[in-house]
């Protein structure tokens, strides 16, 4: 990997004679040839393993200890990501993978993401690049309408829009927004009594970002959830432990609730919720980095009611929008909060625009400083597929998660551990009932890892409720139904498997 043969030699020399990086026409040969690849990639993707079959420490035995001194030619790059590149990768996109939640791509955010990259705009402030901001704010405000948010979300009312990386970076900016606003009346020596809260199901992102923010661990709450209530975060419970902080001279400051848990796509109820927090003056953020997607089929939307009353709310179209990775929109009602708490103004920065505060810098509603022109990837999904094919991809995507579930309904030997709300089904294998609970565990354990080593399909499990389950999550861009259909009959088959190999050593 990465060695010249003598026949590149006087081609190279030639090369770093007349560098040139970016040469109009060798870029266009290059990009075919890259464009070919990856066409054919899509094509041909099921003939991957799902589930890469390499071994740790593969790539850097392969590769030199140092970067090549001369170039080397671009055929012998692709013939390297070919032979050394592929076989280490996970295929994210291949139709058999079931695994976490999907990363769903499509010719038009690809497409997209070429402009984007193209352009190589460092959108900080409106001046930078005006298109860069108003397409972005144009596209935040097109998604709300789709989700039907109330005005106060919007710019075209009183609040806005922006593009996050991650839920990661979303939740960080909106609790740093609520700790500032917050500490401006206690004074910053208080910190240590504010109190952020969240259930047992909620991403382990915001543990992360409330460290982050400086909220002392021992303020963390997680709310325990049951199978009864489905996983979802009770109103009264969470009351008792506020409640019970105030009491205790505490400050609560923080709500995150979630539309689709990452576990068991669990759904809070943000109704009530809100009802709690407002009476607090508690900022409710309403994580809906999966389930959220789905609200915009009017048979889902009834999951973010009551959102009006929340002070923030974020998404991630690459996990079910075709937006490729990294994409999250999140909307504040109060933009000014989060500017205040994210602002800088260097005076190399500074302009009239901004100054006179006609315009949005949206520098100013992230953790960085910089940023790409990530929105055309949304408005050329938007605009190349119109609502109703993106409806009509959730709504497929919904109705294969059915006729899994049907299989695993119709098999007495599984059985499904939480109901399907959207296009995740949490499963186990119980052949048996009375068997202890360890041993169902340990069969589910040994059926993941028999069905991944097939590398066929691709499949992640999760404990809730101290339940072993496995997930399958439909929603990759190219998944059929006979996708679904062949990882069943791939399940069942390992399943019987497992169980006369089980039957052999407990009678011998």
């Amino acid at each position: 990997m990465g060695s010249l043969d003598s026949n590149n030699s006087a081609q190279n020399q030639s090369n770093i004679a007349n560098f040139n990086p970016l040469d109009p026409e060798e870029f266009r040969t290059q990009a075919h040839q890259m464009v070919d690849f990856i066409a054919d990639y899509y094509k041909n993707i099921e003939n991957f393993p799902v589930l890469s079959q390499v071994e740790p420490g593969y790539l850097r035995n392969r590769s030199p200890e140092t970067a090549p001194y001369r170039p080397e030619s671009f055929d012998t790059i692709m013939k390297d990501i070919q032979n050394h590149i592929i076989p280490g990768m996970t295929h994210w996109l291949s139709p058999n993978f079931f695994a976490f939640f999907p990363a769903t791509v499509s010719s038009a955010a690809f497409v997209g993401e070429m402009l984007c990259t193209c352009f190589n705009s460092v959108g900080f402030n409106w001046l930078a690049s005006p298109a860069v901001t108003e397409l972005e704010m144009v596209v935040m405000d097109w998604l709300a309408n789709m989700l039907k948010l109330p005005k106060s979300f919007m710019f075209s009312g009183t609040g806005g829009g922006v593009l996050q990386g991650t839920t990661s970076e979303a939740i960080l900016c909106t609790l740093i927004a609520a700790r500032d606003q917050k500490l401006e009346t206690l004074g910053v020596h208080n910190i240590g009594k504010l109190v952020v809260y969240g259930s047992d199901q909620t991403h382990s992102t915001y543990t992360k970002a409330c460290k982050l923010a400086g909220i002392f661990p021992c303020n963390i709450r997680a709310i325990p959830t049951s199978v009864e209530s489905n996983f979802s975060l009770s109103p009264v419970v969470l009351r008792r432990v506020i409640e019970a902080d105030v009491a205790a001279g505490l400050v609560p400051l923080f709500l995150c609730a979630t539309v689709g848990t990452t576990s068991t796509t669990a759904v809070d109820p943000i109704s009530q919720l809100a009802e709690v927090a407002n009476e607090y003056k508690i900022w409710l953020h309403v994580d809906a980095a999966y389930g959220g997607s789905a609200c915009i089929c009017p048979e889902f939307r009834h999951y973010l009611d009551g959102i009006e009353r929340a002070d923030s709310l974020s998404l991630s179209p690459h996990k079910w929008l075709l937006s490729y990775l990294d994409c999250c929109c999140m909307w504040v009602r109060e933009p000014n909060v989060l500017v205040k708490a994210l602002s800088t103004n260097p005076e190399y920065l500074r302009n009239k625009r901004s100054e006179y505060d006609s315009v949005v810098d949206y520098k100013d509603w992230q953790i960085g400083t910089g940023r790409r022109f990530k929105s055309l990837r949304l408005w050329l999904v938007m605009r190349s597929y119109g609502i109703v094919n993106l409806q009509s991809h959730i709504r497929s995507d919904v109705r294969m998660a059915k006729m899994f579930e049907g299989f695993i309904k119709s098999d007495p030997g599984f059985e499904i551990v939480v109901p399907r709300r959207f296009s995740l089904v949490c499963f186990r294998f119980n052949p048996v009932k009375g068997y202890e609970p360890a041993y169902i565990e340990l069969l589910n354990k040994k059926l993941l890892d028999s069905i991944n080593s097939t590398g066929r399909v691709y499949l992640t499990h999760t404990i809730a409720g101290g339940i072993y389950m496995l997930r399958f999550a439909v929603g990759a861009t190219l998944t059929e139904d006979r996708h679904v259909i062949a990882a069943w009959k791939l399940i069942k088959e390992s399943a019987d498997a497992l169980l006369r190999r089980s039957y052999y050593y407990t009678t011998v």
